[in-house]
């Protein structure tokens, strides 16, 4: 059936700016095809603690139904909030006296809330170059202003970011946040060391700027020697909004994040949370209290940390065996992902995706995570969700599709 009505003209101007996730979008297009997928940021279903959660959330229906699955606070059930507090103390998060946290649906819910309850239009907010896409879809819906600070083997160049925030400020800008992945970082695997961690407090500290800090892969480092202190625990002032979530260590689908903060900042987020979803879903909440309790949390951790130590080698490995020379890609000291950069600016990942399905591969291109436009010869690699033996086979195609390109370039 046909319509006259033209629905365009109903939606508000910012439904404009709602771009579409490139990685939604890949898993929809790969789905039920022979792929090797390097697209999404998934955890290996093998690292899943099915058994111990069907247990639990048996045990939790059984026994503490009438408050499981019931309505619960916006601010999150408070038994899990205060299990969560100790869990992050034990993990060498500081919590102030004056901190509070939030439960979100995710910690996307969480990135769309900072937005939403901080940037206005024309905000000037810094990121890495490249961040994480969908933090940057999350904050462009509020017209802010984009600045992108480059990273490198050491995350975050916090030199670049003094000057940039010098200049900034000497032209009347006021800088809001920062948004810093510091620990295995997402795209690119990277830590920001213990050195520029402290610079970046300091830069904070003297300019009166916040700090949005996304701790979703620092229970994932593979390598010793690496610093993994929070920038939580360095903020003397009560600058660092510390994010995280229990999707990479437990399970996505339980959709568990959480925000850690000032109380003055936790209680604009419960309000802002109030109109969005109620609550975050009680039995997640409950599931994820006993996982914690039972341990079964950290024993998941570590097995994924053997299995994704083991994925991350053989990736690496297959690039140095196949990948054409010239091409640069990171050294991820954890997290899931790296980030790979084609030695020509004439070929643009997006427009080389269709060919790699195809051929029976998949990635996201990396122009999405570049906050200034950069980045079309780059691409993101996951290496937590193929199979290990999928891997060499994978970057074995995608070499051939590169060096083909390159010959046509």
């Amino acid at each position: 059936m046909s319509t006259l009505i033209d629905y365009q003209k109903f939606l508000a101007e910012r439904t404009g700016l709602m771009r579409a996730s490139e990685i939604r979008e890949l898993l929809k297009i790969t789905e039920g095809k022979k792929v090797i997928s390097f697209a999404g940021g998934l955890p290996d279903p093998q690292v899943f603690p099915k058994a111990e959660l069907a247990e639990i959330a048996r045990d939790v229906i059984l026994e503490r139904g009438d408050k499981a699955l019931q309505y619960s606070p916006t601010k999150g059930v408070t038994e899990f909030r205060v299990t969560l507090l100790n869990y992050m103390k034990k993990k060498g998060i500081a919590v102030r006296s004056d901190d509070d946290v939030i439960v979100t649906t995710g910690s996307q819910q969480a990135l769309d809330i900072v937005g939403r309850t901080m940037i206005n239009p024309q905000d000037v907010i810094i990121v890495e170059l490249p961040t994480y896409l969908a933090a940057l879809n999350a904050f462009r819906l509020y017209r802010p202003t984009l600045v992108g600070i480059p990273i490198d083997d050491n995350g975050m160049k916090t030199d670049m970011l003094e000057e940039e925030v010098k200049k900034l400020v000497s032209n009347g800008k006021r800088v809001k946040f920062i948004y810093t992945i510091p620990v295995a970082h997402n795209p690119a695997g990277v830590t920001l060391s213990i050195e520029r961690k402290k610079h970046l407090i300091e830069i904070a500290s003297q300019y009166d700027i916040l700090i949005i800090e996304d701790d979703p892969y620092s229970y994932f480092v593979y390598d010793e020697g690496v610093d993994i202190t929070p920038l939580k625990t360095l903020d003397k002032e009560g600058r660092v909004v510390y994010l995280s979530t229990l999707s990479k260590i437990l399970a996505p689908g339980l959709r568990i994040g959480w925000i850690l903060g000032n109380k003055t900042l936790i209680d604009v987020f419960e309000r802002a949370k109030q109109s969005s979803d109620l609550h975050t879903s009680t039995l997640s909440q409950f599931i994820a209290i006993e996982s914690i309790r039972r341990g079964v949390v950290d024993r998941t951790v570590e097995r994924a940390k053997m299995v994704y130590k083991k994925k991350r080698d053989a990736m690496l490995e297959a690039l140095e065996k196949y990948m054409v020379k010239g091409a640069w890609w990171s050294k991820p000291i954890g997290g899931l992902f790296l980030m790979l950069r084609l030695p020509s600016t004439e070929i643009d990942t997006k427009k080389l995706l269709p060919e790699a399905i195809e051929a029976g591969v998949a990635f996201v291109p990396g122009a999405s995570f570049f906050a200034d436009g950069s980045g079309w010869n780059t691409m993101r690699l996951n290496f937590s969700y193929p199979k290990l033996e999928e891997i060499e086979e994978g970057i074995r195609i995608l070499s051939e599709i590169v060096k083909k390109k390159l010959k046509q370039a």
